[in-house]
Formats: C-alpha cells, structure tokens, sequence
C-alpha cells in the first residue's frame, strides 16, 4: 500500500482575509494567496503544517462540536504543548483547554480560532492499553 505522508485541513471561511490576518497575527503562520487559481484559495504555512482556506463568504462556520456534539476541527501534533501554551496565552489566543493529560494518551490542549473552530494540538504519550 501507499504511505500516507500529511495532512492538510481545508477550511471554509467566511472572510478569507480576516482568517488569514488571524492566523498569521495570532499564530504565526506565513500566508501564501492563490486568488487568481481555478479554485481560489490561501495557503497558511507553519513549520510542517498547512492550513488551507477558501471562500464561503454569508456561508457561518459550524464547528463540529456544535454540529457532531463534539470533536475538534483539526489536530496538530506538536512536541512542547506547554511552550504552546504560553505562546498561545502571549498571543491572546484563545486557549479552550490547557495541556492535559487525555484518557486516550496524548497530552494534549486546545485552541479557538477567529472562526470559533477547535484546534486540538498535543501528542502521543502513552499507548492504550
């Protein structure tokens, strides 16, 4: 079988500008247009993630905790959810959920974006018995 390398969310938005400001301004993610494509839509770079974001303006965003009852938008893995943490917090980001210990061991945390998605961020610590 083929190897699965990444992963990469695609995020509706209503305000593709916005989105993107919050993300570079809060995140620190680095914002790469593709407007003029087929399929306009911008690219957010950080470290080995990518966010991408297209148009879906007068379209709200339901998060799925609201939609499914729970769950987060995306997960991305990182190495130092404490060091998040504390840049979250410095960022005013806010954080939904401080670095904790999950019952399905990860150590993970969880932040809202401007758009009132949840983004879990955290890793593996433990394997399930």
């Amino acid at each position: 079988m083929a190897t699965l390398q990444a992963t990469h969310p695609v995020f509706p938005v209503p305000d593709v500008a916005a989105t993107a400001a919050w993300y570079r301004d809060r995140l620190g993610f680095r914002v790469v247009e593709y407007l003029d494509a087929a399929e306009p839509h911008v690219c957010l770079y950080r470290d080995g993630i990518e966010i991408v974001l297209t148009s879906a303006p007068g379209v709200p965003v339901v998060p799925h905790r609201e939609r499914y009852g729970f769950g987060y938008d995306a997960y991305v893995i990182t190495d130092d959810a404490a060091g998040l943490h504390a840049e979250l917090l410095a960022a005013g980001v806010r954080v939904v959920r401080a670095p904790g210990l999950t019952d399905y061991g990860n150590v993970d945390l969880v932040l809202e974006d401007v758009d009132g998605r949840w983004l879990g961020c955290g890793i593996k610590v433990r394997a399930r018995d």
